[in-house]
């Protein structure tokens, strides 16, 4: 027989202090209630409860039992109650992972104030370029740039970005600005180099067909705020993410080209795995960040 069984069936006899008044509250008969208190006492090789027609009385025994048998369930009945409010209120550990480059400017500054809302929560975030898997690694939740293609994780869009060819006005006084992508093989383009996760070149929608263009220039970098940086600098064109480069496309520092050949924009993402219930931790943070992303010139500001 079920332990757990057990020990509640022993308990509710001990508080009704009768086997009709526990079979009532379990919903049994009075003859189950009894089999069981017997199968208890087989099991343990002593007798708990003295049984009279007027009153049931516990050995020494069986009060040291009913003792553990209470602190038993009544941490059972904490741990339940832990885990439904934790579906209710956000508590407990957060295990983030996120894009280097965009959880630095992105995640990292919302994480303060979101814990200042949500006190019993802790948060440890890890940035990395690299997909994580969010199970083997043991995350909870990850940001992703891009289509997400694993069904085994439930996907959240928290706000749409697309890609710009931009570059500094100067630069472009100086070297022309491209008219269609084959103008690119003319100019010195900033790109990630083979550590920097863009092997596959540049996309453009030409005549409707996405074509790839292989950039070539005399600097290339891993790291994306690098990059920007030499476009500041008019050393370049090169390939950025709104994200990254829209409060200097606001303010005029860099401008964009080939607007009408840069290709649809994408997602970010919010995923997890799919479970039964959402911990309201993970379903409060990702409200958190789609609400500030959803601000009024949020991806302008500096």
């Amino acid at each position: 027989m079920d332990k757990l069984r057990e020990i509640e069936t022993f308990v509710a006899v001990v508080t009704e202090q009768s086997f009709a008044g526990a079979a009532r509250k379990l919903g049994l008969t009075p003859a189950i209630i009894g089999r069981r208190i017997s199968q208890i006492e087989e099991r343990l090789g002593g007798v708990l409860l003295v049984r009279s027609t007027r009153k049931l009385d516990l050995t020494p025994q069986g009060e040291e039992f009913h003792r553990h048998c209470k602190g038993i369930l009544r941490r059972l009945e904490n741990a339940e109650r832990l885990v439904s409010d934790g579906r209710k209120y956000a508590t407990g550990h957060l295990i983030l992972s996120a894009p280097a480059a965009f959880g630095r400017r992105h995640v990292a500054p919302h994480l303060p104030p979101f814990m200042r809302e949500n006190p019993d929560v802790r948060v440890s975030l890890n940035l990395s370029d690299h997909i994580t898997d969010l199970v083997r690694e043991g995350y909870e939740v990850a940001i992703r740039l891009g289509p997400v293609i694993d069904t085994s994780l439930v996907q959240v869009r928290l706000a749409t970005n697309r890609a710009v060819l931009c570059a500094a006005p100067g630069y472009l006084r100086e070297r022309g600005t491209p008219l269609v992508p084959a103008d690119l093989a003319h100019h010195n383009c900033l790109a990630f180099n083979e550590y920097g996760g863009q092997p596959r070149g540049w996309h453009f929608l030409v005549d409707d067909r996405l074509v790839t263009f292989r950039p070539s220039g005399t600097l290339s970098c891993n790291d994306g705020e690098v990059l920007t940086q030499w476009l500041h600098e008019g050393r370049g064109i090169g390939w950025r993410s709104r994200w990254e480069v829209a409060a200097e496309l606001s303010c005029g520092a860099l401008v964009t080209v080939l607007d009408d050949h840069m290709p649809p924009s994408y997602d970010v993402t919010a995923v997890y795995p799919v479970q039964p219930h959402l911990p309201a931790k993970i379903g409060l943070l990702i409200e958190w960040l789609r609400t500030v992303y959803a601000r009024p010139g949020y991806w302008e500001a500096p």
